[in-house]
């Protein structure tokens, strides 16, 4: 029910809740459809949720813009290199690639210049689904600064990687959306906001919170577990 209900909440162009797992990162994320995100959604991203406001997108999508790996890119680097060699307690290689503001925006980090870059991403993403790779990077490169307030995160597949990043991917293939989401983490006073406290919240909002077992057992059903 939680995962029927999280789909038609971003069809509808409301929020998600997705928590990984006890034995990941246990955190909850709040989770928006890139295409509809407003400035008052990234108003509602950075006071009720209060974590990093990432834009996601699969790898496929990355590797088509000729986007490199943030740490791979830090690895360039010989005196950094120890830096991206390290991994926190959860163990995964990060989904970072680099970040962006549009061109368009006034300093790059209000609610409205965050929600012009994140949906001027979701148009790059559109173009390279419907083979307009060419385009999507003339534009991409033509149009976007950096470093800048709104970091790419890119989807490994779930065998490698069972992240929020990979999560919202695979939701949205769920959901038959385009790999393009936007999630920040929900924070509390000096720690992670509770599972508890999270159904709380999406209770009195009419938010649904799903489980990252549930959207990978029906990932295997519906897009092969990948």
């Amino acid at each position: 029910m939680a995962l029927e209900e999280a789909v038609e909440s971003l069809k509808a162009g409301n929020p998600v809740m997705i928590y990984d797992d006890d034995d990941r990162e246990a955190e909850v994320d709040l989770v928006y459809y890139a295409p509809t995100v407003t400035s008052d959604a990234i108003y509602t991203l950075r006071t009720l949720a209060g974590g990093l406001i990432c834009f996601v997108t699969d790898s496929s999508i990355t590797r088509s813009l000729g986007l490199p790996w943030g740490d791979e890119l830090i690895s360039m680097h010989p005196n950094l290199r120890p830096l991206a060699s390290r991994r926190l307690g959860y163990g995964d290689r990060p989904a970072f690639t680099i970040w962006v503001n549009h061109i368009s925006v006034k300093t790059g980090i209000r609610d409205t210049d965050r929600s012009t870059t994140i949906r001027k991403l979701d148009e790059i993403v559109g173009l390279v689904l419907e083979g307009r790779v060419e385009d999507a990077r003339r534009i991409f490169y033509n149009e976007f600064q950096a470093p800048g307030h709104v970091p790419i995160l890119a989807s490994r597949s779930l065998s490698e990687r069972r992240g929020h990043t990979e999560l919202s991917i695979a939701l949205s293939r769920i959901a038959g959306l385009r790999p393009s989401m936007v999630i920040a983490e929900m924070l509390d006073r000096g720690t992670a906001l509770s599972v508890d406290k999270a159904y709380r919240i999406g209770r009195e909002r009419g938010w649904p919170l799903v489980k990252g077992a549930e959207i990978i057992e029906a990932c295997r059903e519906v897009c092969g577990g990948s």
